[in-house]
């Protein structure tokens, strides 16, 4: 069961920064307006969401504990958890500071307010002085970067799983 469990959040992780990924493409050909505009769709959806990307690096930790030290199911779980693990350092170094940008003007409840004005780097306030296309491609391009280390995170622990079964 804790198998399971740890598949269905470290896919949820996964699906939303791929889901970012995939619109890509579509994203790059609005204008600033229509860009910011739909910015603001992805809150508090996709922020909710978010939580599995610390939630899977924890079950994963536990997930590899549980397997024997040197074994082949536990080094493809540690990449796993290496693998979310980057992929959520790169929301905190890429992503996150952007977001400052994009909510400004948006009316946000008090817990997601509070989320968006932290920045353990002090960059958001960069970000405001940045050209709008600049940040634009950044927090795009993060997420493909995101979605290859979800990917592969994904892989390692449906592959682990397989191998321990």
């Amino acid at each position: 069961m804790f198998q399971i469990l740890t598949v269905l959040v470290v896919a949820i992780a996964m699906a939303l920064t791929l889901a970012h990924a995939l619109e890509l493409p579509g994203k790059l050909q609005l204008s600033k307006e229509q860009y910011l505009a739909v910015q603001k769709i992805y809150y508090p959806g996709f922020t909710v969401g978010g939580a599995a990307e610390p939630v899977g690096v924890l079950l994963l930790l536990g997930l590899m504990l549980m397997f024997p030290i040197g074994s082949t199911a536990f080094w493809l779980v540690a990449a796993a958890l290496s693998a979310l693990a980057a992929m959520h350092l790169a929301y905190w170094l890429l992503t996150h500071p952007v977001n400052h940008f994009w909510l400004r003007d948006v009316d946000l409840a008090k817990g997601g307010s509070g989320f968006f004005s932290f920045d353990p780097l002090g960059r958001a306030t960069d970000a405001d002085q940045t050209d709008w296309k600049s940040l634009r491609d950044r927090w795009e391009f993060s997420h493909v970067v995101r979605a290859v280390f979800g990917i592969a995170s994904l892989i390692f622990l449906v592959t682990a799983i397989a191998v321990h079964a």
